[in-house]
């Protein structure tokens, strides 16, 4: 038997995973034994070298991300704790984090943890249930605001620690504490007066929030915070009109966001002179289809990309956004089911080929629509008519006659080739129909041995394959 000692780390990945599984949990491992076999391609065998005591430092590092239990259980680290007591400051971020992830950590991982030179180590152990106070009241004074923002967001957190950072330097971390549930009145009315807009906005989105802090919001200087407070139904009625009416559009937009709102706004934001308050109008699930239609016309990009996110469009707004200057929103309309046939037809006399070559694999197009595609001015709309699933014997009779042998060759290949037109496309005079030709399976005897003595010799072999 072959000992790990005899082992050329150089090529321990290549080893077979039973040798490998053994290798790895050998007693004798030595640590470039385990080192090389720490890239295996097998997980049992990574997690066998994440818990042997003869592993590297740098080796469990690197497999805590993935193994971090297993690393944990690893008999060495009673030893390599006293060794070098600040290891872990040794493994990446995400290795001490997966660590911090487990259901259950020891106290000499969470104090390391509290310690750790990566601020997302100590991040995710801000974000940590169940810690202890004292390692909470730590982390709320760390020099790291993404540290204190995770701990803004505790679900438990001392009001002692709630106004520390309430009070805190950075914007974010205050923005946390205005979004929690347990926000003491006399914090909440504080941050309703932060310096920060957006602090403001955040209190402005609380659904307990208090008439008085209501009001003093709606006098903000702040245009995001006066459009986060236009989208609540709960605002006095003067209020709410006032801010539906307000100088800034994207106020105004954000009116018309509420769950209801009265039909004077509907009516009122129809000839908006904004195209946000416009396109925040065709968003709304009660818009009538007169509406829907008249904004589907309307001269803004936005608004009209807007009517197009819906689905419950009306005839008329979808006529007048398959007639849409820009490409995509026509071939947006091109490809939707079902289209209605005056659609259909606005389509199918569209400058933009593409568009009409999305229309010819339809299968809701038609006979008729399809024998006008079949004499399309492009070769890659009538090469599309030919993957169509039913275009009938007379547009593939008008495909199979294509000056195009690209349009040919399509032709030559659909399953509903009448035998006559078979026959015809077999005595083609392009090399490439005749072996479209020749690859089908419902040739007759006679046709398919005149393929197999054809003059090009990729038909000839085709034909004898088929």
């Amino acid at each position: 038997m072959t000992t790990p000692s005899e082992l050329d780390p150089r090529t321990l990945t290549a080893l077979g995973v039973d040798g490998a599984l053994e290798a790895a949990a050998h007693p004798r491992a030595t640590a470039s034994v385990l080192s090389g076999l720490s890239a295996h391609p097998d997980a049992r065998v990574r997690a066998r070298v994440a818990r042997h005591p003869n592993a590297p430092l740098e080796v469990l590092g690197a497999l805590a991300a993935a193994y971090p239990q297993d690393v944990l259980d690893n008999p060495g680290l009673p030893l390599l704790r006293l060794a070098r007591p600040g290891f872990l400051n040794v493994f990446p971020g995400e290795g001490v984090a997966a660590l911090l992830s487990l259901p259950t950590v020891p106290e000499w991982v969470l104090d390391a943890a509290l310690r750790h030179e990566d601020y997302s180590v100590r991040t995710a152990l801000a974000s940590r249930p169940q810690l202890s106070e004292v390692r909470v009241a730590a982390l709320a004074g760390d020099a790291g605001w993404q540290i204190r923002e995770a701990v803004a967001r505790r679900s438990e957190l001392s009001p002692a620690l709630t106004r520390q950072l309430a009070a805190d330097d950075d914007y974010d971390v205050r923005k946390a504490v205005a979004a929690r549930a347990d926000l003491p009145g006399d914090v909440l009315r504080t941050l309703v007066q932060d310096g920060h807009g957006l602090v403001r906005a955040s209190v402005a989105r609380r659904l307990d929030l208090p008439l008085d802090c209501m009001l003093t919001l709606a006098a903000d200087g702040d245009t995001d915070v006066l459009a986060t407070l236009a989208r609540r139904m709960d605002l006095p009625r003067n209020v709410r009109e006032w801010l539906a009416s307000s100088d800034e559009a994207l106020v105004r937009a954000a009116a018309l966001q509420a769950w209801s709102v009265p039909a004077a706004w509907l009516f009122r934001a129809e000839t908006d002179a904004d195209p946000d308050v416009r396109a925040a109008l065709a968003r709304r699930p009660d818009a009538s289809a007169e509406v829907l239609e008249k904004l589907a016309h309307d001269e803004a990009e936005s608004v009209r990309r807007a009517v197009l996110e819906r689905e419950d469009l009306p005839e008329g707004a979808i006529l007048a956004l398959a007639r849409a200057p820009e490409q995509d929103i026509r071939l947006h309309v091109a490809s939707a089911d079902p289209l209605p046939a005056s659609v259909l037809d606005v389509l199918l006399a569209d400058t933009d080929p593409t568009i009409r070559t999305i229309l010819a694999v339809r299968p809701d197009l038609g006979p008729q629509r399809l024998a006008r595609l079949a004499t399309d001015e492009n070769a890659e709309v009538r090469r599309a008519v030919a993957y169509a699933a039913a275009p009938g014997s007379d547009t593939l009779a008008t495909l199979a006659q294509d000056a195009n042998i690209g349009v040919r060759r399509a032709a030559a290949a659909h399953k509903n080739l009448p035998h006559a037109l078979l026959q015809a496309l077999g005595e083609d005079s392009d090399a490439g129909v005749r072996l479209a030709v020749a690859g089908r399976t419902d040739l007759s005897p006679i046709l398919r041995e005149r393929l197999q003595h054809d003059e090009d010799a990729s038909v000839r072999a085709e034909a004898e394959l088929a």
